[in-house]
């Protein structure tokens, strides 16, 4: 039997990149996968994959940034199959600027997405998770909430901002059988480091004592490794995949 099936598997920002390669992760282990971003047409490339692998999905337009859009879709997913079994939080946004740059509007819009939209996620599913005594919420953070980085400023503070959270809702929710976990990725191969100079690059690996750069994949193997019951004892933990670059 396959490790999600008959589950119900959240997943923001699941258009591309590590959203993608994570709902496509969860539909091949059973899960029915709710894709959400921001349009539908923006999921519809991963709800094709899905489709041809055979898995289960249902696309929502969310916008993680009103209340009442993430309220809705838990609601849906509620009135559709009863449930909710995972939700992974992987929706973010940058907007790099060196600090004496940075506008109020750049360090709002990031914390807004990346931070207060998990927070917003988290509070939709808590109640159906506690009441059904059973859930799993993995937050996709980042590297830089650990190391910090130059220029990422309100990037780096949103991704410390969701340790912080994963850790205290993890103590919260305990008691009722959900785990609150976190992935923080290093430098993942998707088309925004794609277009990288070739120096830029050459500096990255340099600090990967793995010497490669990560996949989607490897993101998604994490998450759906906390998100199932061989994680059963595992929470409030930050689980690096990163090739080293935190130690």
């Amino acid at each position: 039997m396959k490790r999600f099936e008959g589950q119900v598997v959240i997943v923001t920002g699941a258009g591309s990149g590590i959203g993608r390669a994570i709902a496509l992760s969860f539909a091949n282990e059973g899960a029915t996968a709710v894709l959400c971003g921001r349009t539908i047409e923006t999921l519809r490339e991963t709800e094709n994959a899905v489709n041809t692998a055979c898995g289960k999905c249902l696309p929502l337009a969310t916008d993680i940034r009103e209340t009442a859009s993430v309220d809705a879709c838990v609601e849906r997913v509620l009135a559709e199959f009863g449930r909710v079994d995972v939700l992974v939080n992987n929706a973010g946004v940058t907007r790099d600027k060196l600090i004496l740059r940075m506008t109020d509007a750049d360090w709002d819009d990031v914390l807004d997405t990346n931070l207060k939209g998990a927070f917003r996620f988290c509070r939709a599913v808590a109640k159906p998770m506690m009441k059904q005594r059973g859930g799993a919420i993995v937050n996709i953070s980042s590297v830089v909430g650990i190391t910090g980085n130059a220029g990422q400023a309100n990037y780096a503070a949103s991704k410390a901002g969701l340790h912080a959270l994963t850790k205290s809702l993890a103590k919260e929710l305990a008691g009722r059988g959900v785990r609150v976990n976190a992935v923080a990725p290093g430098f993942i191969e998707t088309p925004m480091t794609g277009g990288l100079p070739e120096a830029v690059k050459t500096q990255i690996l340099s600090a990967i004592p793995i010497g490669r750069l990560g996949s989607p994949d490897d993101v998604a193997h994490a998450a759906l490794f906390l998100a199932s019951g061989d994680a059963s004892y595992i929470t409030g933990q930050v689980l690096g995949v990163n090739g080293g670059m935190s130690m």
